[in-house]
């Protein structure tokens, strides 16, 4: 790496929540930089889980991101002219950035009529522990199970 490392920017927190993690999750929402439009989906998406758990739906969408987080990851390194896949914890940063393009990927992915309903659905099915975006998380860290053997080659 020739320069410095980019420098984290703060986000401002969103105008209805408060909160700095639901506007970093619009922005990986966000298509063709139309935010106010990821942000109507994304507190539709809110108003419809709260329907449905006659709960708080942003405490409901945490729960879920917090499901779909992994813990471990594999990352290849090559050794001796062999590329292993190592077992490695995940930053607390990319944690939370891999949870949330996994469920953001899930979501596009459903059948349900619009954005919000799809993004609704898929919280509701992380937060019980299934879905898409949680079978991601899984197969990830089964990856990480079965390669456990290589992990003495973590740098």
């Amino acid at each position: 790496m020739r320069k410095a490392r980019a420098k984290k920017r703060p986000l401002l927190p969103d105008p209805k929540f408060n909160d700095t993690l639901v506007t970093r999750f619009v922005n990986n929402l966000m298509l063709d930089g139309k935010k106010s439009i990821a942000f109507n989906i994304f507190y539709d998406a809110i108003d419809i889980v709260s329907e449905k758990t006659e709960g708080n739906g942003l405490e409901t969408w945490k729960e879920a991101l917090n499901n779909v987080m992994p813990h471990v990851e594999v990352r290849s390194r090559r050794v001796g002219g062999a590329n292993f896949q190592i077992p490695m914890q995940v930053r607390p940063d990319r944690k939370v950035t891999l949870g949330m393009k996994w469920m953001i990927l899930a979501t596009r992915k459903r059948n349900e009529r619009s954005m919000a309903q799809k993004l609704a659905a898929e919280i509701l099915a992380a937060s019980k522990e299934e879905g898409a975006a949680v079978k991601k998380r899984t197969e990830v860290h089964r990856m990480a199970e079965a390669n456990k053997a290589f992990s003495h080659f973590r740098f």
